[in-house]
């Protein structure tokens, strides 16, 4: 394949740090075979996330509930899809020279074909965010190009789960980047172990910021919705936090107000969809140093 021609000296280009609109800041001379080993991250989990779940739950079970055939072989062709991509991130870094992760071992917490449809849309959404946050990272033209072809790949597996779920396909005209330190935070709450042969990724995961279940269907512009943080996480209460709501313009910010174990907050305009808030301590910009926990996912109705 000629992409992975151009990669062989990826392990010996530094990249620059993050400039996605957040502002936020990566750990210093992230290369770019740190991005191919963290896409793969990603891609593993995917990949053992429709293996599991298509073990799991047959295709009478789909069909139960309310699920056809059609849709049945178009997960199939998804979880296809993730598992080319392993194949083709694993092949790039071995042509690099450079250790491929491994996959590690998950806990998904899917019970029934709902919530496998519903955890898988999420997936896809953050899979799109994360290829577009990681974006800017990327050094070698021919490895933005396939990270972009993997993009677009994502881009519809999401429109398609999204649709499946009487969502929007395409919620907003622009899709939010996340940080790779964001998406990570989100992987790593269905990550249980990796094998200590894995290369150590210059990524870490900020503390869990999750909606209270028990908050009001459907959540709008205005809707006041509960944010709770890790159990184990103490926050100042005399210190002012915020709730950055991320988009490809830059940070919408609200106040975020103690309530129990975790922020209120109040959904600004102008966000529809699969929509991500982060924590922060700051209300002008958003990096790892501001950022308190997060991000949650919102699934915001216009």
């Amino acid at each position: 394949m000629r992409l992975l021609k151009p990669i062989v000296a990826l392990s010996s280009v530094a990249g620059v740090t993050t400039a996605t609109p957040l502002g936020q800041r990566q750990f210093p001379a992230i290369t770019d075979a740190d991005i191919l080993n963290y896409a793969l991250t990603l891609e593993h989990l995917e990949d053992n996330f429709y293996r599991e779940g298509l073990a799991n739950f047959t295709a009478a079970q789909f069909a139960a509930a309310g699920y056809d055939a059609s849709f049945y072989h178009n997960l199939r062709e998804v979880s296809s899809d993730e598992t080319a991509h392993v194949k083709f991130l694993t092949q790039a870094l071995t042509a690099a020279g450079a250790t491929p992760v491994a996959e590690c071992t998950y806990a998904f917490g899917v019970t029934s074909v709902d919530a496998f449809v519903a955890t898988a849309a999420i997936l896809e959404g953050v899979g799109v965010s994360a290829y577009l946050g990681a974006a800017a990272d990327i050094i070698n033209k021919d490895y933005l190009t396939a990270a972009g072809s993997i993009l677009t790949v994502e881009s519809r597996h999401s429109a398609y789960l999204r649709s499946s779920l009487k969502e929007s396909p395409f919620a907003q005209p622009f899709d939010a980047p996340l940080s790779i330190n964001n998406v990570y935070t989100l992987a790593a709450g269905f990550i249980t172990a990796c094998p200590s042969s894995n290369p150590v990724l210059p990524v870490k995961a900020f503390p869990s910021l999750t909606v209270d279940p028990k908050t009001p269907k459907p959540i709008k512009a205005g809707s006041t919705v509960t944010l709770l943080t890790s159990g184990d996480t103490m926050y100042p209460r005399e210190k002012t936090f915020y709730a950055a709501f991320i988009s490809v313009a830059g940070p919408t910010f609200v106040v975020a107000t103690p309530a129990g174990d975790g922020f209120c907050v109040t959904i600004p305009k102008g966000f529809s969809g699969q929509t991500y808030a982060v924590l922060t301590t700051c209300n002008e910009t958003v990096t790892d140093d501001t950022t308190a926990a997060g991000p949650a996912i919102i699934e915001i109705t216009e």
